[in-house]
């Protein structure tokens, strides 16, 4: 691993190239610098002290990482394909915000670190399903009559379900009910915070490569 003041400069190299052009290929790189300092905690600490603002990506990244380890991989055949448009998606984000009061950018960084953005279509290891991953039982009492299955109505029942748990008043609680975990929830606002905050974080995400943990160990794909 290069030593942290060139990672820094390397980020901030391409989330500028990927701001300028859209090309794929930088995000995908800041992706994969990201992942490694997951995998080593004094290099992602110095690299957040030289850089405060890589804060969210560098911590989100090592709280999906453990909590990862926390849960099976999937066995059942891995299911991967494209997204809904970009436009799609912040339509129904916004929609879901104007109707319910839920923060458009919390719903967008649930669906991302939920599935992908959609790209990963398996239901979990614990019978969770669709883009926004709802068990069967809350999705009767909190996608509308919808598709769990339909990532326009599965981002309105996640928006119907944290606004029922106070998430205009208190977000933390709110995602905490949606996932019984703090590691899930501190990642979660680490990334709505940084699309809040960096115009292009995410189309950088939705650029992302998508790593799905089975048996025989990460595998990597590109919808």
């Amino acid at each position: 691993m290069q030593a942290p003041p060139a990672i820094v400069r390397r980020l901030h190299a391409d989330e500028r190239a990927f701001a300028a052009t859209r090309d794929p290929r930088f995000a995908r790189d800041r992706q994969s610098l990201l992942r490694s300092l997951g995998r080593n905690a004094r290099v992602a600490a110095a690299v957040v002290r030289l850089a405060p603002a890589e804060r969210d990506d560098v911590l989100a990244r090592r709280d999906l990482q453990r909590l990862a380890a926390k849960s099976p991989p999937l066995k059942a055949r891995i299911r991967v394909g494209a997204a809904p448009a970009k436009s799609r998606l912040l339509a129904w984000y916004r929609e879901g915000q104007r109707r319910f009061g839920v923060r458009w950018q919390v719903l967008a960084a649930v669906n991302f670190v939920e599935s992908a953005y959609g790209k990963v279509q398996n239901a979990s290891t614990a019978g969770a399903q669709g883009p926004m991953q709802f068990l069967p039982a809350t999705w009767h009492a909190y996608g509308l009559g919808g598709n769990v299955h339909d990532p326009h109505d599965a981002i309105l029942g996640a928006a119907n379900y944290l606004a029922a748990n106070g998430a205009a008043h208190d977000e933390r609680r709110a995602l905490l009910r949606y996932n019984h975990s703090t590691l899930y929830v501190d990642a979660v606002l680490h990334y709505a915070h940084r699309i809040a905050h960096v115009p292009p974080a995410f189309s950088e995400y939705y650029a992302w490569d998508v790593y799905v943990r089975t048996p025989s160990g990460e595998r990597r794909y590109r919808p």
